[in-house]
């Protein structure tokens, strides 16, 4: 599979696109204005501010507007203690890391567990556990990786990423020093600085994409912004240095994601409906505790029998459910209405095409069964804001519904409200102001309008007026 990043950088926001095969799956927008940045990763000095052992959790004061949330089992005590109030008490000072951003009307989620990722290993200072990406198979390599982490003899705790596989033990323990020494600044920093303070930030958007996601397997990292790629390709030298001829610099005319199509793509993330290559399509409606996907034939009718066209049907929408959730971030529980399907082969075929398109996908999933009525139930693992939710905000016209009252509607409700104001008379001149649309409708209706309220309407419209509102005038 062909891989391939692209970097557009402005001064108001930083945006990174993955694509696989030339289409784009994966889209990381990180915006500069103070409150829109990104905090995952951040290390601050944070003060307690409440205990609820309700509920097993603390809010802690980080010096952001909303207090951040932390649970029980993110708690670090030395012992086996399962009482929050014993292991944390109000106004007391700790290290916390930011685990999730806020989502919704949610704090941000934290952790005591710090650790510091790198390309190769991520250190924990406050474990003492070893352990190996499952990601790396062969028992020859897992043994081989956890000897040369357990020579370092760390003082903490050391998890090897899928990316150390056949890495040389001298780059590993180069990066290990680095990692100490990160360590060994932040706890510095901790220590001499009052609370609430941040004490570490994490790396740019571009920083982490190349830690994280420039491998061999990514043909080119294109960048749009000299000084952005320069930075880049310094970091990549000393982090992979056999990679830094992949980050290159685009300077070309045409802005890099219309090149390659990716605006074209971003502007279809609030469309509810995505095309099959069949003819076939898939309905994305999020909600705020779970993602509904409906699956439909549309125009494609196959060529032998009713069950393979729907087979074929919905293994296109496996796949592209697939892409879909990575690229909008959509995650908590998802339910997919897949077409019915009568042989029980077909469904497995179903789950099969997705539990395989999500392969390259790094949040959890767990997918359950395909049902006889074709409903397959999953979860996935929500890192980040969903892109919708980040992108827009509420339409004021429909209050978010996605609907608004029809023509009809909006003129049985005017027609009473003109019945009510005037109370029968056939008095004054009677102006109505609607939205040039809907005034449209009321000219056509306006006999039936005329006929029921026993009185002349003039009707006028105005471009000022959005749908559902509009201005009666009696004279």
């Amino acid at each position: 599979m062909k891989k391939t990043l692209l970097a557009n950088s402005t001064p108001d926001e930083t945006r990174v696109a993955l694509l696989e095969d030339g289409k784009l799956v994966e889209l990381f927008i990180d915006r500069h204005l103070q409150g829109n940045a990104k905090l995952v990763g951040n290390i601050y000095k944070g003060r307690v501010e409440n205990v609820l052992p309700g509920i097993s959790s603390a809010f802690v004061d980080v010096g952001l507007e909303k207090n951040a949330y932390l649970y029980i089992t993110d708690v670090v005590s030395p012992d086996d203690e399962r009482d929050i109030a014993k292991m944390l008490t109000k106004n007391t000072n700790i290290m916390i890391q930011v685990a999730k951003e806020a989502i919704g009307t949610k704090g941000m989620k934290v952790t005591m567990d710090v650790s510091l990722p790198g390309r190769y290993l991520v250190y924990m200072p406050l474990s003492k556990h070893i352990g190996i990406s499952r990601q790396i198979e062969q028992r020859v390599e897992r043994d081989r990786l956890r000897t040369i982490v357990q020579s370092f003899n760390p003082s903490g705790g050391v998890i090897v990423r899928t990316e150390a596989q056949g890495i040389e033990e001298r780059s590993l323990r180069r990066e290990m020093k680095y990692l100490l020494r990160l360590w060994e600044n932040v706890h510095k920093k901790h220590e001499s600085t009052n609370a609430p303070a941040l004490v570490h930030k994490e790396l740019g958007l571009t920083f982490q994409i190349a830690r994280d996601i420039l491998t061999e397997h990514v043909e080119a990292f294109l960048l749009d912004s000299k000084s952005e790629y320069e930075d880049v390709k310094n970091f990549v030298e000393m982090l992979a240095p056999e990679l830094v001829d992949r980050v290159r610099f685009y300077d070309s005319k045409t802005p890099i994601f219309d090149a390659f199509h990716v605006e074209e793509e971003i502007s279809k993330l609030r469309q509810a409906r995505i095309d099959l290559p069949s003819g076939g399509y898939i309905v994305v409606q999020e909600a705020e505790s779970l993602c509904a996907i409906d699956v439909n034939t549309g125009k494609f009718t196959g060529r032998s029998s009713q069950e393979e066209t729907v087979t074929v049907t919905n293994i296109e929408a496996a796949v592209e459910v697939a892409r879909q959730l990575r690229l909008r971030h959509i995650g908590g529980i998802i339910v997919i209405d897949f077409i019915d399907m009568k042989k029980r082969k077909n469904r497995i075929k179903v789950t099969e095409a997705l539990q395989n398109a999500t392969h390259n996908d790094h949040a959890k999933i767990k997918i359950l069964p395909i049902t006889r009525l074709g409903l397959i139930e999953m979860t996935r693992e929500r890192k980040h804001e969903s892109l919708l939710s980040l992108l827009c905000e509420p339409c004021e016209e429909c209050q978010g519904s996605g609907w608004v009252l029809s023509k009809e509607s909006l003129y049985l409700k005017l027609r009473k409200e003109i019945m009510s104001i005037t109370q029968g008379r056939a008095d004054g001149h009677l102006k109505v102001y609607l939205n040039p649309e809907v005034s449209n409708y009321f000219k056509t209706n306006q006999a039936r309008l005329e006929r029921h309220l026993h009185r002349s309407v003039e009707i006028q419209p105005d471009l000022a007026l959005p749908w559902e509102n509009y201005k009666i005038v009696l004279e």
